[in-house]
């Protein structure tokens, strides 16, 4: 790998900035692609920039061909993604179903609650806990491209500045629990705020796949399956 190549992947990591290194196989150059750039040694057609980027997306590395390319057309394409994350505002019983699901489905997950009597290690054995008011911890912790942040405590005076700190960020998925009265409401409030419609039409309201979930555990298990849609089904409705 040339230097230029190692550099720029070395900062794209450092930067949680998804990215893959593109190889050539039959002549071993490499080339570098971001949602936004292309670097190295060889040029990618349009059709075959899309397929990296949709693999980078996908998190999928592996050879990629052309069946009707006569000259053995192979490039073995290697994701470099940050690990994806899920921010769960609210550490209620909800929560507490999804966390561990989450973990299991490969995020790293954060609660994030600043009362002390929900937000405990025995609630979330295993888990990591912020005690920040949400919108201050959701700005520490910084959502990128990666992220998933759900608003789950009903409260408006949590939801509500978690909401706003999401909707600004690039997080790929904000959803928040509530009825869809509760939710119309919540959309007013955040517009009064000053947010746009297109912010605000980014929240999934109310949260997760309609499967006709009831306990906790399979409300958890629609908002999963909402995010994992969202995430690797882009061509099906959410």
């Amino acid at each position: 790998m040339k230097r230029d190549i190692l550099d720029r992947l070395v900062a794209a990591k450092a930067a949680a900035t998804p990215v893959a290194i593109v190889t050539d196989l039959n002549s071993g150059l490499q080339s570098l692609v971001l949602d936004d750039a292309v670097h190295g040694g060889f040029g990618l057609e349009p059709e075959i920039l899309e397929e990296v980027r949709r693999r980078i997306r996908q998190d999928r590395s592996g050879v990629l061909t052309d069946p009707q390319d006569e000259d053995g057309f192979r490039l073995f394409v290697h994701v470099h993604n940050p690990a994806m994350r899920l921010l769960i505002v609210g550490a209620v019983h909800i929560a507490q179903a999804l966390a561990p699901l989450a973990v299991l489905s490969g995020y790293d997950v954060t609660v994030i609650d600043p009362r002390g009597a929900f937000a405990t290690e025995a609630r979330f054995p295993g888990i990591k806990l912020n005690h920040d008011w949400p919108d201050e911890g959701l700005t520490a912790l910084a959502p990128d491209v990666r992220t998933a942040i759900v608003t789950l405590s009903h409260d408006p005076k949590l939801d509500d500045p978690a909401l706003i700190a999401a909707l600004r960020s690039p997080a790929f998925y904000v959803g928040a629990l509530g009825s869809k009265r509760t939710h119309a409401l919540r959309l007013d409030r955040l517009r009064d705020e000053g947010l746009s419609e297109a912010q605000v039409k980014r929240i999934r309201g109310p949260v997760g796949l309609s499967i006709g979930a009831v306990t906790p555990a399979e409300i958890a298990l629609s908002i999963l399956g909402q995010i994992t849609c969202v995430r690797r089904g882009e061509n099906h409705p959410c």
